[in-house]
């Protein structure tokens, strides 16, 4: 028999699942299960389950299924600003579990565009942890820009300033991105001269979410990418490779040539500049960790000791020279991919 409710109890609460409603958040802001999917490591049919699940938990749907995704019902627009409010809170817990804990040990997320990443930071990163060895520097190199707010990084190095409050958010150093051949491109076809001239070679293209890959074909007049456009890929490493190989014309950061990549810069055509952004939460101040790590981020990527990153351009081949302890410090000579056979 079941045990009869005594008078002055309290009734019976329902459990919800904390990472159900995390699901929630993620069906909300992809506005599809697929595409919430494959963010979260799950099989559509599994989040799918999930989010029965909580609508039998809740007692109403929190989504309607459309032809072209999912919608929230008015029901789910009332609950989402209440799981935004409780995703806050337990992302200040856990920095604040972080900071209350910290010495000069640890780990220290970092996620940075792949370029520099791979080819400044991490060079230099070897050095820093022969310094600070109890401190372990999470390297994370991806041009899907990381979010501080929601905990997918401690410290961001972004293409774009986040909006958000609470963070930190510093202009780092600027990347000049400039146009490149291989040599053997160049002994072989040489570069353009002319307007007309820039439709006529080949290029290398690099289609990222950062990354605006038409930038080029506006800024040199070109109309269309069809026919010219020789490989495109989403990492700048394979840009460098692709280049190196006399893939064709590509758009690589002017510290390129004055790290030792063997490439004769294209004097005409198009060239642009991004900024870095550093980003960090405010609570980050306080551990101790955090702070050697952003003070040496700052350090490394310094315009004054390094010019590749000053706000005014400063041509590849004049770097080479103003560069030469970078390089020969922390060249590319034996760090680059390997060359086939």
């Amino acid at each position: 028999m079941p045990q009869q409710m005594k008078q002055g109890d309290a009734p019976a609460q329902h459990q919800i699942d904390w990472d159900d409603l995390r699901l929630f958040l993620h069906c909300s802001r992809h506005r599809s299960f697929r595409a919430a999917a494959e963010a979260v490591g799950l099989t559509s049919a599994t989040l799918m389950r999930r989010i029965d699940r909580l609508e039998d938990e809740l007692g109403f749907k929190v989504f309607l299924r459309e032809r072209n995704g999912i919608i929230l019902s008015d029901e789910g627009k009332d609950l989402l600003g209440e799981v935004r409010e409780m995703e806050r809170i337990s992302f200040n817990v856990a920095r604040r579990a972080a900071r209350e804990n910290d010495d000069l040990s640890g780990i220290v997320r970092v996620a940075v565009t792949e370029g520099p990443g791979i080819f400044w930071i991490l060079p230099r990163l070897i050095d820093f942890q022969k310094v600070y060895r109890r401190v372990t520097v999470d390297l994370q190199c991806a041009m899907q820009q990381a979010d501080v707010v929601r905990l997918e990084t401690d410290i961001s190095i972004q293409l774009s300033p986040p909006t958000a409050q609470d963070l930190i958010v510093t202009k780092l150093a600027r990347l000049h991105i400039h146009p490149f051949v291989s040599r053997e491109y160049f002994e072989l076809h040489g570069v353009p001269k002319s307007q007309d001239e820039l439709s006529q070679h080949r290029y290398v293209s690099q289609n990222a979410p950062a990354i605006d890959e038409l930038a080029f074909a506006r800024l040199g007049g070109i109309q269309s990418l069809d026919g010219i456009i020789s490989v495109r890929t989403n990492s700048s490493t394979a840009v460098l490779y692709a280049v190196e190989r006399g893939a064709g014309i590509g758009f690589l950061p002017t510290s390129s040539v004055a790290l030792g990549a063997t490439l004769v810069p294209v004097d005409y055509g198009p060239r642009y500049h991004v900024d870095l952004w550093l980003t960090y939460h405010s609570t980050f101040k306080s551990s101790e960790r955090h702070r050697v790590v952003i003070a040496w981020l700052r350090r490394i990527f310094d315009p004054k000791t390094n010019p590749c990153f000053r706000d005014e351009f400063i041509h590849p081949n004049e770097l080479v020279d103003l560069m030469k302890a970078e390089r020969e410090s922390y060249g590319l000579e034996g760090y680059r991919a390997a060359m086939p056979e």
